[in-house]
């Protein structure tokens, strides 16, 4: 598998890469990558440079129909395997999950700000990364992300829409950076913090005081559910332990409908985000009220 050096593929391993030909009117490079490294098993692979920007056409051009594709593929297999067999070996076969990574030790650093300022309409937010959210915090087979570096912004939030992470041990930190670059705090990214932190303190921690989380203070803070030794490859290879294990959870066909009841209340917050009022336009607000 290139970049991302993981266990246990098989000579079988199937790839598709994003944007997908039929999306493209000109030649372009490949953002992230689709394996299938078992019949129950799919990891993607983020490649968007050196930064891993979420930008809007990471989102719409290859996160979005990457996870469109893992369920397609996935729900057919569930379907037919189900009007066929109730045996173990159906059940197996019935089983799937979803790894999400960067390649190599990358860190990713959230949100092109510039575009996400100026998006016009509903907003950038709204329209590229609620729609992630949503599918993320619903999606029909366990999700684990892989947090093999620096994980910043939008892509900490990406990472806590995912059922389960795995950080690497090594050189990273993960932050939500905005209150020290002068970003307002969407409304999904408050809904989906309060859904996953939880306590007062820790939502404080990260929201209000930006602090710098070591994968050890990730850890103790319940925000990531394991840490590897070894890098992208340790990082992986763990990941792939917790998708195997909790991936026959999906065997019954629940695990999506039972996550809309367990977040039903954090996905209508998140529907109704907006564009951000700006601090700029907030100053202006109250200055003509005070």
């Amino acid at each position: 598998m290139p970049g991302l050096n993981a266990p246990q593929l098989s000579n079988e391993d199937r790839t598709t890469s994003f944007p997908l030909a039929t999306n493209l009117s000109n030649e372009t490079t490949t953002l992230g990558v689709l394996h299938r490294p078992q019949p129950s098993l799919w990891l993607l692979e983020l490649r968007n440079g050196v930064d891993n920007r979420l930008t809007g056409e990471m989102l719409q051009m290859v996160i979005t129909p990457a996870l469109n594709l893992v369920e397609k593929e996935w729900r057919s297999q569930w379907r037919e395997s189900s009007s066929k067999t109730q045996s173990s070996a159906g059940k197996a076969s019935r089983a799937g999950s979803l790894i999400i990574s960067g390649p190599l030790d990358q860190d990713n650093n959230g949100f092109d700000y510039e575009e996400v300022i100026t998006t016009p309409g509903q907003g950038f937010i709204y329209n590229h990364f609620v729609p992630v959210l949503n599918k993320l915090l619903t999606f029909p087979i366990p999700t684990v992300c892989a947090l093999n570096g620096h994980t910043f912004a939008a892509g900490f939030m990406l990472a806590l829409a995912c059922d389960y992470r795995i950080m690497t041990s090594g050189r990273a930190w993960a932050c939500m950076n905005e209150v020290h670059f002068g970003a307002p705090f969407p409304h999904s990214f408050a809904a989906l913090l309060q859904e996953k932190a939880r306590t007062p303190s820790l939502i404080r921690a990260i929201a209000m005081e930006g602090r710098r989380f070591s994968p050890k203070e990730m850890l103790a803070s319940g925000l990531v559910d394991g840490l590897a030794e070894g890098g992208t490859k340790g990082t992986i290879a763990k990941a792939t332990e917790i998708a195997t294990t909790t991936g026959q959870n999906a065997s019954t066909g629940v695990w999506g409908l039972i996550k809309k009841e367990l977040y039903g209340e954090t996905l209508a917050k998140i529907a109704q985000d907006t564009r951000s009022v700006m601090p700029f336009e907030e100053d202006a607000m109250m200055k003509a009220r005070l």
